[in-house]
């Protein structure tokens, strides 16, 4: 996809390689809405409010027909140091491991890290294994003193934070 463009009856259309505009699919519109929010929120960017957070996460997650586990890794101040898209699983689940968590967190020398899922559900209601999975990467990266800020699940357009819950 190189270029984007509205026509006059506000369709999105997509530039093919011989030069041809067509009508976008949801998949082109969903990738280039991922690109436009790493574009708004380079890295640096400041995560103050939870609401940026959840738009962002929004943006990322939404719209994928499996599931998909992320990690916005933090500084001190937290400013974003990079967004990671860490497993890709079925349409009901993904396994994580926390090894491979703690070593990108490493590796990016995050100090703090937003976890984030999504349910191609559309229910974003965190599981039992959602809880108990988000209490051992929170003790893995606190064992190399990274905070656990929050867990926040992506089911379409909604959100449920664990934070907010008192889960963390």
């Amino acid at each position: 996809m190189s270029q984007l463009s509205l026509t006059s009856d506000a369709s999105l259309l997509v530039r093919d390689d011989q030069g041809r505009y067509l009508p976008a699919t949801a998949d082109q519109i969903l990738e280039a809405a991922r690109l436009v929010i790493d574009q708004k929120n380079p890295r640096g960017a400041l995560f103050t409010s939870p609401a940026l957070v959840r738009d962002y996460l929004c943006t990322k997650l939404a719209g994928f027909e499996h599931e998909v586990f992320a990690a916005l890794f933090l500084d001190t101040q937290h400013r974003l140091i990079e967004y990671v898209e860490l497993f890709r699983g079925t349409i009901d689940g993904a396994s994580v491991y926390p090894r491979e968590v703690v070593k990108e967190a490493l590796r990016v020398n995050a100090a703090a890290v937003i976890f984030s899922h999504n349910h191609p559900s559309g229910n974003p209601e965190p599981s039992q294994a959602d809880k108990v999975l988000t209490l051992r990467l929170k003790e893995a990266l606190a064992l190399v003193e990274i905070r656990t800020l929050d867990h926040i699940i992506v089911g379409g357009e909604t959100t449920a934070s664990f934070a907010e819950r008192g889960l963390l």
